[in-house]
């Protein structure tokens, strides 16, 4: 299989590929993504059978996302915990995450009274273990800037890092229901990548170039 990555695409084109394999891996990235309406039309379209508990587990979980981007976390918390309550509790870190993207909330919407006293009550126990105290000096660093948007730390307040906020509150939820907190594709992404770099530190062979989506998709 890993000597077949080095070979001309052309030359394994007639490899059959099952539609319900295909299916599948689509489905995957849909139902994890909370693309609730697409779900519903791939479904219909393809014949396939819905996934147990599919449509109600996903749009929870999309209200929750919805609401973390929406820049009402403290909405999302009180939702998470009651689809998962001992989630936050053993997920120090999501819950930090998400508690300290509240505290953005408010320096973005220059509550700096609110954000330092919201920092005072939820976020100063997280300053007795030695691995939060660096990002919290980050955040409440935030507090010294009338335009924090133009501070070192902007990033902590840009639609990206919300995102990633978002993503890693949803794959926990997945993995808290025993579901897959990657998608199918994510997961061929994953492998396929970590082939490539294998192939480039096998001794004796030409160096491949780093394995790019990207170009692959193009080929």
């Amino acid at each position: 299989m890993i000597e077949a990555m080095d070979l001309d695409p052309r030359q394994f084109e007639h490899i059959a590929v099952n539609d319900n394999d295909t299916h599948n891996v689509v489905l995957s990235y849909l139902v994890h993504n909370c693309f609730k309406e697409t779900v519903e039309s791939f479904i219909s379209s393809t014949g396939m059978k819905e996934p147990a508990n599919c449509l109600e587990d996903m749009e929870k979980r999309k209200r929750i996302i919805n609401f973390v981007m929406d820049r009402n976390v403290l909405k999302a918390i009180e939702l998470t915990e009651q689809l998962a309550p001992d989630l936050l509790e053993k997920n120090c870190d999501l819950h930090f995450d998400l508690l300290s993207l509240h505290f953005v909330e408010l320096v973005s919407s220059r509550k700096f009274t609110e954000a330092l006293e919201f920092a005072q009550k939820k976020l100063t126990t997280f300053g007795k273990v030695q691995k939060y105290v660096e990002k919290l000096e980050d955040f409440m660093a935030l507090l010294a800037y009338e335009e924090p948007e133009k501070s070192p730390m902007f990033h902590l307040l840009s639609l990206d890092y919300r995102q990633q906020v978002a993503d890693n509150l949803n794959r926990a939820i997945l993995a808290h229901a025993n579901l897959p907190s990657y998608s199918s594709l994510e997961r061929l992404i994953q492998q396929v990548t970590v082939v490539r770099q294998f192939l480039n530190q096998e001794p004796g062979k030409d160096a491949l170039l780093p394995f790019s989506l990207k170009d692959f998709l193009k080929s």
